[in-house]
C-alpha cells in the first residue's frame, strides 16, 4: 500500500476529484449554508456520502492509511478510534487496513449502564489514532482526544479525509494539545479541481475563493 500510493499532492487532487464526483461538495454563494457554529458559508461538504460509493471509499481509505504510515510510522499505533458518528465507519476501515483493534468515542457519556464514553477497548498506555471524516476548527477533535487521555490512552495523531484548511487557529489548538492533523485534501484542492472541471459557475467559484481567502470577513459581512 505505502509503496504504491501516489505522492501527497496527487492524492490531494484525486481525493478532491472523488468528492466532486460523488456530489459530496456543495457550493452556493446566493443562499449560504449554515455551519454547526451558526455562521454562514458558501461551502458545505458531506463526507458521509462516501460510504455509499465502494470504489471511491476504497481508494480514499487506501490513501488515508498510506498517509498515516508515511507521516506517523508503521508501528506507531495500538488502537484506531472513530469519533461519533461520522468517524466510526472510516475508523473501522482504517483499523482493518492497519490490522489494529478499533474503538469509538461518544460525544458525551452514554447516560446509562456503564455510562461509557469509549466503546471497545482502550488500555492504559495504548497509542490511539483518532479517525474522523473531516476537520473544521479542531474543536470536536480536542474533545475526543480528552476522552482518550482520560481513559489512559495516548493520542498524538488524528487523521481525516478532508480538512477545511482555512482555520489555522484550529490546527494551532491541536498542536498545542500535542496532536498532529493528517488529511488528504482541503477546500483549496477542491476549488482547484472544481475550476479544472468547470464543475460550478465561474461566479460561484470566485465567491468561494473570496470566502477561503478571508472566511471571518466573508461571514461578518453576511451577519455571521
Amino acid at each position: 500500500m505505502i509503496t504504491t500510493a501516489p505522492p501527497p499532492e496527487e492524492i490531494a487532487r484525486l481525493a478532491a476529484r472523488m468528492l466532486l464526483e460523488v456530489e459530496a461538495v456543495h457550493f452556493n454563494a446566493e443562499a449560504p449554508f449554515t455551519l454547526a457554529s451558526g455562521k454562514p458559508s458558501p461551502t458545505y461538504i458531506d463526507c458521509r456520502r462516501l460510504i455509499g460509493f465502494p470504489r471511491v471509499r476504497t481508494a480514499l481509505m487506501d490513501y488515508l492509511a498510506a498517509t498515516v504510515l508515511r507521516e506517523a510510522g508503521f508501528e506507531r499505533f495500538d488502537v484506531v478510534a472513530g469519533g461519533e458518528t461520522a468517524g466510526i465507519p472510516f475508523a473501522a476501515l482504517i483499523a482493518e487496513r492497519l490490522g489494529l483493534p478499533m474503538a469509538y468515542i461518544r460525544k458525551k457519556p452514554k447516560g446509562y449502564g456503564r455510562n461509557a464514553r469509549i466503546e471497545g477497548v482502550v488500555n492504559e498506555g495504548d497509542r490511539v489514532l483518532l479517525v474522523e471524516d473531516l476537520a473544521t476548527d479542531g474543536g470536536s477533535k480536542l474533545s475526543f482526544v480528552e476522552a482518550i487521555r482520560e481513559a489512559g490512552g495516548e493520542c498524538a495523531y488524528t487523521a481525516v479525509i478532508f480538512a477545511y484548511g482555512i482555520f489555522p487557529e484550529g490546527e494551532a489548538k491541536l498542536a498545542e494539545a500535542g496532536v498532529r492533523l493528517l488529511s488528504l485534501t482541503t477546500w483549496r484542492d477542491v476549488l482547484a479541481e472544481a475550476r479544472a472541471q468547470a464543475a460550478f459557475p465561474a461566479g460561484t467559484l470566485d465567491e468561494v475563493a473570496a470566502f477561503l481567502d478571508a472566511p471571518q470577513a466573508w461571514q461578518a459581512a453576511r451577519g455571521g
